[in-house]
């Protein structure tokens, strides 16, 4: 009886244990639930607002000063420039200082950047061609970028690598240069989501990996792809020029050469780190006899070229007579105003998510499961990326207007120019704007292109910057960031937006002073 009498009160106390337990989880629960409602409100209604106020500028063709253009000034402000260096700065310093907050709330920074720019810009220049600028912007620029990057993440998700292969130096050396020399025939993009998961996959079993991520950046990321127009935007924007498709081989010794010195440095780096991985008893899993190596949803692969060739037809079909009207121009979409959508745009946005459809309708989900694939990495991407691209457009409009007057004559210089503005705006426009201020310098001898003739040297000191300078920050290039992304989803600790410009002034900006003397003075 006794017994029975303590066991009861021993039960009781132990339920309501239970339920004080149950009860303050759901009280965290709920708190969590109304902050997210809280959060999902206040961004709908910062979207509404935006809504409004795009609806505004659409419906006011008008300057608010006056009718437009006449007191839009010849140059642009350099004023307007703040909120993109703003928004770079809560990129690099927020995640430092708030790191919790700024992953819940980075919608409405950029928001907020994009509001600061677009206002005082539609003061300046009136609402029209505020509407204008930034439709430009998103139609032209941003959404055949996120579409790429969507398609390429999709695809590479459903492609798992399994095997016996341990991280070490001598493999991971094989793997980065690997991937560095396929960013040139599926595109720095492609390849860098095709291997980081691979990449991050064999080295799981050590503490020191971070520097393996950073290496995998400045090479796969951004290097490999200077030798096929596919490999980078920049390059499929010369050969839309005129460059000759197969001229970027030339720049192969180039290539090389830089592998040869970072595969050299990361060598040494890795081997030092891997055996102090060892010393604190980390071993990879080597209790099968056998290395095996089994490759799942390797029918994607077909998909992956789709999207290639989505890639390379955006770049062909503007120069065929069937894409193009009676005045040469190429057949497109009107938007608003002189915004245009091309139809061989459409098409490789079209191609681009088929092939994203098929992958996922095609593969079981139990390879994305192995690949713990979660759409984190993309979203941070979309948003980010789509603030970075609008904020920017006075900065990129600073650099057309005044790119010719900046008296770059020589290839050192037009290196460091396109590299110095590739790290931190577009490559494709900086490359662009340098291709056409070369074209003007009345060479005799070099490349025919529409915008003229450019000195071979000087083609590949302007394609060179654009493509291995992208790799100085993380938003270099669009894969960067990515990369970055899906390593600290994976528990990789990467370095903060100035750690790693850190790490790129010690290791790639000697390379680029070796380049510069070997291959542009």
């Amino acid at each position: 009886m006794l017994y029975d009498i303590i066991a009861s009160v021993k039960n009781k106390r132990i339920l309501n244990r239970k339920k004080h337990i149950y009860e303050k989880n759901l009280l965290n629960d709920n708190r969590a639930v109304r902050k997210y409602n809280m959060e999902v409100a206040v961004l709908k209604k910062l979207v509404t607002v935006l809504g409004a106020f795009f609806a505004v500028l659409l419906a006011c063709p008008l300057s608010v000063f006056a009718a437009e253009g006449s007191k839009a000034p010849s140059t642009v402000p350099v004023w307007l420039c703040i909120p993109f260096a703003g928004l770079l700065l809560c990129i690099a310093v927020m995640p430092l200082v708030k790191a919790e907050w700024w992953e819940s709330h980075q919608p409405l920074v950029v928001a907020l950047w994009i509001i600061l720019m677009v206002v005082p810009f539609a003061f300046v220049y009136g609402a029209g061609k505020t509407a204008e600028t930034v439709l430009d912007c998103i139609v032209n620029d941003y959404l055949t970028f996120i579409i790429l990057l969507f398609g390429l993440f999709c695809v590479s998700g459903n492609i798992t690598m399994e095997g016996d292969f341990a991280g070490s130096p001598r493999v991971n050396v094989g793997l980065l240069a690997l991937g560095t020399l396929l960013a040139s025939c599926i595109g720095t993009t492609g390849a860098s989501m095709l291997m980081v998961r691979p990449v991050i996959k064999m080295n799981s079993w050590r503490k020191r990996k971070g520097h393996i991520m950073i290496f995998f950046i400045f090479m796969v990321s951004n290097m490999g792809g200077c030798l096929t127009p596919i490999g980078d935007p920049p390059l499929l924007m010369g050969f839309m020029r005129g460059v000759p498709f197969t001229w970027s081989l030339r720049l192969f010794p180039v290539l090389v050469f830089n592998m040869v010195i970072l595969l050299t440095v990361f060598y040494f780096i890795d081997r030092r780190a891997y055996r102090r991985d060892i010393a604190l008893g980390m071993r990879p899993d080597i209790s099968k006899p056998t290395t095996t190596f089994k490759v799942n949803g390797l029918h994607n692969i077909i998909f992956m070229i789709m999207i290639v060739a989505g890639v390379v037809l955006s770049g062909v079909l503007p120069g065929m007579k069937a894409f193009q009207n009676a005045d040469g121009s190429v057949i497109s979409i009107p938007i608003f105003r002189s915004v245009r959508l091309a139809v061989p745009t459409l098409i490789e946005i079209i191609i681009i998510l088929v092939a994203a459809f098929l992958s996922f309708k095609t593969t079981k989900s139990d390879v994305r499961t192995k690949n713990h694939f979660t759409w984190g990495a993309i979203e941070e991407v979309a948003v980010l990326f789509i603030g970075i691209f609008i904020t920017m457009q006075p900065a990129l409009m600073i650099l057309k207007s005044k790119g010719a007057e900046l008296g770059l004559t020589k290839p050192l210089e037009m290196f460091w120019a396109t590299g110095a503005l590739s790290s931190f705006l577009d490559n494709t426009p900086t490359y662009l704007v340098f291709l056409t201020t070369a074209g003007t310098l009345g060479a005799t001898s070099g490349i025919a292109t529409t915008v003229g003739t450019v000195a071979v040297k000087m083609l590949m000191a302007i394609s060179c910057g654009a493509v291995f300078m992208g790799a100085n920050t993380y938003i270099g290039n669009a894969p960067n960031f990515m990369v970055k992304s899906i390593s600290d989803e994976n528990g990789i600790k990467m370095p903060s937006f100035f750690g790693y410009m850190l790490c790129s002034l010690k290791f790639l900006i000697p390379v680029f002073i070796i380049d510069t003397l070997v291959f542009f003075l």
